[in-house]
């Protein structure tokens, strides 16, 4: 019993100084730690005990662990609110970092029945012409959000002229249209193919998924897929009685 209070003890005196490393700045977000053996070596542990540590650190949301690269620190949590229709930009400002836009596609289309299904569209069909855009959103230099976009031509038509390499299309239609009725609906998803490719994640890492709806009076405005890596963002909301 002595012995395995002892190593409750040492548990929790690996995990306090991780973490404090951490928190007082020691380790930054992205640094990459030692290998899980050398750290063990280090606190004269086991290995399966170090990991044991890793593992509470990256539930607690400090360690970001990755398959064949390593273990990093965390980059701080970028936090949307749910029920409000937020600028993306603002969203990585509120975290210090600086905010980049990609435009990756753009089209002058009818959506198709794979656009439908991806943007979470509930009607059989949309006959209404439409700006398909796609890019990514950047905080520094790493992926944030993958934006996938529709446009109806017919209730904005300043967004066919509109320059959305260099004006991420929700900052601009927040600047540009007004809106009467929003629809969010959030949903984990594993991401595949080009989703992980431009988010520069492992194929079949966790992300979030915000399908938006935007109207008014009545008419579609916009329907938007945000695609946010699932380690580096949370949703959070508040309430009145």
């Amino acid at each position: 019993m002595a012995q395995a209070k002892g190593a409750e003890t040492l548990h929790a005196r690996i995990i306090e100084d991780l973490r404090g490393r951490i928190v007082d700045g020691t380790w930054v977000p992205g640094f990459q730690l030692p290998r899980e053996t050398d750290l063990a070596q280090d606190f004269g542990v086991s290995r399966m005990t170090m990991n044991k540590v890793l593992t509470q650190l990256a539930q607690e949301g400090f360690l970001v662990r990755r398959k064949r690269s390593g273990t990093f620190v965390a980059q701080p949590r970028a936090q949307s609110a749910v029920l409000e229709i937020t600028n993306i930009a603002d969203e990585v400002g509120a975290q210090g970092r600086a905010h980049r836009w990609s435009l990756l596609a753009r089209e002058l289309r009818q959506m198709t029945q794979a656009d439908l299904r991806l943007l979470g569209v509930q009607r059989p069909r949309v006959d209404e012409p439409a700006l398909i855009l796609r890019g990514v959103h950047f905080a520094d230099d790493a992926p944030f959000c993958l934006e996938t976009r529709a446009i109806d031509l017919d209730v904005v038509p300043d967004a066919e002229t509109a320059d959305f390499a260099a004006h991420p299309p929700g900052a601009w239609l927040l600047g540009h249209m007004p809106w009467t009725t929003a629809r969010h609906q959030i949903r984990a998803v594993t991401v595949t193919g080009s989703d992980a490719r431009a988010l520069g994640l492992p194929s079949g890492n966790a992300c979030l998924e915000i399908l938006r709806k935007t109207e008014v009076n009545a008419r579609w405005v916009t329907y938007a897929r945000l695609l946010y890596p699932g380690e580096a963002h949370q949703l959070v909301a508040e309430f009145g009685p």
